[in-house]
């Protein structure tokens, strides 16, 4: 492969890690703040997305996934022909897409549920295990993320690293 082809090949590594330390910063924002206020105590604390001013990240996910994961599969076609840093991460995108996967059939219908949930006060026991359990496993799903983006970032460093003569 010639110079400019790696070097364009390790220009889009870079965005796509890049894009993935932008969603992270996002995922871990949103994990240390806002999930512990809304998990405290269902249903009083589902107020946070009620009313007109209520919080409602879908769009902000959709738009910020969608521009990562194209710009990834992007990456992923132009560092094709580089076989050491294809094979790695086609691993991590699987493992991004397993991620992806489990978060639209678990996480983003679990919260949708408890976004469309009357407020009322004072917590429902079965709600609150389901809100600490919804946290839990949220908390090891950033955590493979995070992990997932510090591999593409090892990878970039190992690309752009000069090489022993």
């Amino acid at each position: 492969m010639t110079t400019i082809n790696t070097y364009r090949a390790s220009i889009w590594l870079f965005f796509a890690t890049a894009l993935y330390f932008v969603m992270n910063g996002a995922q871990l924002w949103e994990t240390a703040l806002m999930v512990p206020a809304w998990t405290a105590a269902p249903p009083e604390s589902l107020f946070f997305f009620k009313g007109p001013y209520g919080l409602d990240f879908k769009y902000f996910w959709m738009i910020v996934h969608s521009v990562h994961e194209v710009v990834l599969l992007l990456a992923i076609a132009f560092n094709w022909r580089l076989r050491s840093r294809r094979n790695i991460m086609l691993i991590l995108f699987v493992i991004h897409v397993a991620m992806r996967v489990w978060t639209l059939t678990y996480f983003a219908p679990t919260l949708m549920g408890f976004m469309a949930l009357e407020i009322r006060p004072g917590t429902d026991a079965a709600l609150l295990e389901k809100a600490t359990t919804w946290k839990l496993l949220n908390y090891l799903r950033v955590g493979i993320y995070v992990m997932v983006n510090i591999g593409y970032a090892l990878l970039l460093v190992r690309a752009v690293k000069p090489k022993e003569q």
